[in-house]
């Protein structure tokens, strides 16, 4: 197990560990692509780990999205298990692995090592999937830059000066620096969706009770509100790339109490358009712009208000709520539009002096406490040539048309994912 990597590279994207003469830069691939190359013997599983565990040694050291890398090479003979199968992975560092140890960024957790798998580290197992190391997060997931933790801070692939968000702030920039294809995570104010939106990759919070929450640091002390509040989530580049991943880590259990995610962009017609919503001018002028791509998609879409003022952290009435969220909000819509972050990015120094929620949950909080499904991908660029984030959300247990929506969105945009340019400079 390699708990530090040894050496650097200057450029995130440029960096002397490619894809090998004559290969194509794979680092970047749809998991799609990834799985075909796999499935006809162009690419094996062994080789794909082996090119992603070496950009991690070259870049983690200037990222520190990674606080331990496993050198897991074991590849399951037989079936085909998922699109995950072979696709090299990471967790956040919320959750038990067996045998390796599992921090949540904590001084006090450094040395933790448990002895079972979480049930979403089984659930990727069973999938296929290879796991790569534990993602650097905000210590304990009490803050949004990922600034705060025993391992270091963790940097934006996209700019040094620049926070990564939190808490699953190391997953996001690994997946954006193409360390991995995807990230299982948690989200229990937006600390799922705040990061991906900041680095420019996509991550689904799904319906509450649909992934499994067992073993997050099984045996510690947790606020019994934090368990009604944080969801399991998947972050991956693209709106196609989560929903495969989200498809292969939903226990076929729980895939009864879903919408299956579709190419069928049928399934959601009417969209509502949230207006109370909180962002500044820059915000709201991008997702204008992302309002006005709906309509040229011939979707029908209305005005409608979101009750923010009834999310909090007093879950007295939270099973009430969310027994109710489909008919109050959903009773002539489909899914809702918003954006994810309510301000453009804020700068690791700004963010020092703001404090740990330097980056604002308000319009991702209502969502876990409803329980609901939401996505949220990229949706375009702020000022500072940084990415902002558009969230689609929809009725409990409607998460296939969430994830159909983002991704009918993404082609009707014509999004490629752009791979971080910027030298990250050694501190």
């Amino acid at each position: 197990m390699l708990q530090r990597a040894r050496t650097g590279c200057d450029d995130v994207h440029k960096c002397s560990v490619s894809a090998r003469p004559g290969e194509p830069d794979l680092f970047f691939a749809p998991i799609a692509d990834i799985g075909e190359r796999m499935r006809d013997g162009r690419l094996s599983a062994v080789t794909l780990v082996e090119w992603c565990l070496e950009r991690i040694e070259a870049l983690n050291p200037k990222l520190n999205a990674f606080i331990t890398v496993t050198a897991e090479l074991e590849i399951r003979g037989g079936r085909y298990r998922s699109a995950l199968h072979g696709v090299p992975v990471a967790v956040k560092d919320f959750y038990d692995t067996a045998g390796i140890r599992t921090t949540a960024g904590s001084a006090a957790l450094a040395q933790r090592v448990p002895s079972e798998d979480a049930g979403m580290v089984q659930r990727l197992r069973e999938a296929g999937a290879l796991l790569v190391g534990k993602t650097n997060m905000h210590t304990l997931g009490m803050g949004t830059t990922s600034l705060v933790s025993h391992f270091g801070p963790v940097v934006n692939p996209l700019s040094s000066t620049h926070v990564a968000g939190g808490s699953s702030g190391g997953s996001a920039a690994a997946v954006a620096a193409g360390l991995c294809y995807a990230t299982v995570d948690t989200d229990a104010v937006g600390s799922g969706r705040l990061p991906a939106a900041i680095c420019g990759v996509s991550c689904h919070k799904p319906t509450f009770g649909i992934l499994s929450s067992a073993g997050i640091l099984a045996g510690e002390e947790v606020d019994p509100a934090i368990l009604l509040l944080s969801h399991p989530c998947v972050t991956a580049r693209s709106a196609d790339d989560v929903t495969l991943a989200f498809e292969a880590v939903t226990s076929a259990a729980a895939r009864g109490a879903v919408s299956a995610p579709t190419a069928d962009e049928a399934l959601v017609r009417r969209v509502g358009v949230v207006t109370n919503f909180v962002a500044t001018d820059e915000v709201k002028s991008a997702f204008e712009a992302a309002v006005a791509v709906l309509a040229m998609m011939q979707l029908e879409t209305r005005e409608v208000r979101v009750p923010f003022d009834a999310a909090s952290f007093d879950t007295s009435r939270i099973e009430n709520d969310r027994a109710t969220i489909n008919a109050s909000l959903f009773s002539d819509v489909d899914a809702v539009v918003l954006p994810t972050l309510t301000a453009p990015t804020p700068t690791v120094d700004d963010a020092r002096t703001r404090g740990e929620m330097a980056v604002s949950p308000e319009n991702t909080f209502f969502c876990n406490y409803f329980g609901l499904p939401a996505v949220s991908i990229p949706g375009g660029l702020g000022r500072n040539g940084l990415p902002l984030g558009l969230q689609f959300v929809g009725p409990r247990g409607h998460d296939g048309q969430v994830l159909a929506l983002a991704r009918a969105y993404q082609r009707a945009t014509g999004w490629r994912y752009a791979p971080p340019q910027e030298s990250i400079a050694v501190d």
